[in-house]
């Protein structure tokens, strides 16, 4: 089984996260250092930052086997780590009773919908922007929206070195416009914006894919539906 996918499964962490892990040369195997692609064999000994990595024995049950997949509107002033030594970190603030991580980022100061689980295999599947999977936010500026401005976000802007790809948006209000993207590049919907000279007052994401905000209140979260989860994944058949 490959390293990364190990530590995820024993619950330590996102298997992305793990590949962090991997990358900074925290994880050792049987005492030696090993790096992104390398494998854990039976009886091997896996340590993170020298602690001793221990595989989860599930029983032989349905119910045992089950992840965690939920919904959060999460609240301006969480911020999307797993690391417990962060005042008003996502997983002390969700406070499951079983471990999981967040898919994905959304920023200290923005609100509204992001997806948690204790599955790590699906988290890459869901944020790899070639998979399209789309994200739909509601946004608040501090100058009146402009035909112009909305085609210009519409069309893609250079932030972090690289152009943004094409997406949707539309005026909602004077000062406000959603928008729909597919990727989720760092504080992407802000600095777009600031390239247009808006600087933005409010930011909710309400959509990713087919799973809806809707009433949830914030603060609030639940478990995604079977069809929520088909949804976001097609393909997959076991979950």
């Amino acid at each position: 089984m490959r390293v990364n996918k190990y530590i995820s499964e024993a619950g330590l962490c996102s298997r992305r996260e793990a590949d962090e892990l991997l990358v900074a040369g925290r994880v050792t195997i049987n005492g030696d250092v090993v790096t992104t692609g390398a494998k854990a064999l039976d009886g091997d000994e896996v340590r993170v930052d020298g602690e001793v990595v221990r595989a989860r024995i599930l029983a032989a049950t349905p119910a045992a086997k089950k992840a965690i997949y939920i919904a959060l509107n999460k609240p301006v002033g969480v911020t999307c780590t797993t690391d417990h030594g962060v005042d008003g970190n996502i997983v002390d603030f969700v406070d499951h009773p079983q471990r999981i991580f967040p898919i994905g980022r959304l920023d200290k100061d923005s609100e509204g919908l992001i997806l948690l689980t204790s599955n790590g295999d699906i988290v890459n599947e869901i944020l790899r922007a070639e998979n399209h999977h789309e994200k739909e936010y509601l946004v608040g500026v501090n100058k009146a929206v402009t035909d112009e401005f909305l085609a210009g976000m519409a069309k893609g802007v250079r932030i972090h070195n690289q152009m943004t790809k094409p997406c949707r948006t539309r005026r909602i209000a004077k000062f406000g416009f959603s928008i729909v993207l597919t990727q989720g590049l760092n504080r992407q919907i802000r600095l777009m914006a600031a390239a247009f000279g808006y600087r933005v007052t409010q930011l909710r994401r309400v959509r990713i894919d087919n799973v809806k905000l809707a009433h949830l209140k914030v603060g609030q979260w639940r478990n995604l539906t079977e069809a929520e989860l088909k949804g976001l994944l097609p393909a997959r058949t076991q979950w």
